[in-house]
């Protein structure tokens, strides 16, 4: 594989986090409310007999605002996290810069808690001290937790946000848009969230590489959770 090959990112890995936050959420509190009119129903076919315009004034209610909650949400935290790690960044910086021999002697205690110690340490030491923002990352990351955001800008990640919510959270209500309100809405509304579900699990496999069943159960299981108790608070309220 060649140098640009090896560097050249993947999209979907750098905004996995984007389209599995926003397209999960989407997907669960969109199918929460058609969950909610059904069971306030009391049956399969609750969801028509409450009113299928109630389900889609509320579904696309829900779903506009939600996304554009979630996308601004994603914009002002990830720049809030970007502002943090930069500021920590510039003062390690400057830390290293006033008090080199504290910051070296810093970092070789930080070695040795990493299991790296005696020469090694200082000639890593020695090596990093001639690039003092390599230095000042090591230490957020090791010495204090904190991580380089990473590449993409927080205007295109939120984007990825609402574009996921919008595009997924609009898949539970679809039976009732293409179709008359029937005993059979709610199913196929089931139906469609799951199928929904498993196309977030399959990106989450792709994307992560983490056990086929294990992505797939946990995103299944969110949703399964979350529709039982809309479904259950329907039923109360609505009996």
């Amino acid at each position: 594989m060649s140098a640009a090959g090896a560097s050249r990112r993947d999209p979907l890995r750098e905004y996995l986090g984007q389209i599995v936050y926003g397209g999960n959420d989407g997907i669960v509190t969109t199918f929460a409310i058609v969950s909610g009119f059904a069971g306030a129903g009391a049956g399969a076919d609750g969801a028509a007999r409450v009113g299928a315009l109630a389900v889609l004034l509320f579904g696309l209610a829900n779903l506009c605002a939600d996304a554009v909650a979630m996308g601004l949400g994603a914009y002002l935290s990830d720049r809030s996290q970007r502002e943090v790690f930069f500021r920590q960044r510039q003062a390690a910086m400057s830390r290293i810069e006033r008090e080199p021999q504290a910051a070296e002697a810093a970092m070789r205690d930080l070695l040795s808690r990493q299991g790296v110690t005696g020469a090694d340490a200082q000639e890593m030491t020695a090596i990093l001290a001639r690039n003092p923002r390599l230095m000042a990352d090591m230490v957020l990351h090791y010495g204090l937790g904190v991580s380089d955001p990473g590449g993409g800008s927080p205007v295109g990640r939120a984007l990825v946000t609402f574009l996921s919510f919008l595009a997924l959270g609009s898949i539970p209500i679809l039976p009732f848009i293409l179709s008359e309100p029937s005993t059979t809405t709610f199913g196929a509304s089931v139906a469609a969230t799951a199928a929904a579900l498993v196309l977030l699990g399959l990106l989450r496999w792709r994307a992560t590489g983490e056990r086929f069943r294990q992505a797939m159960g946990e995103t299944l299981a969110v949703g399964l959770i979350c529709a039982v108790v809309a479904y259950l608070v329907g039923t109360v309220v609505g009996g």
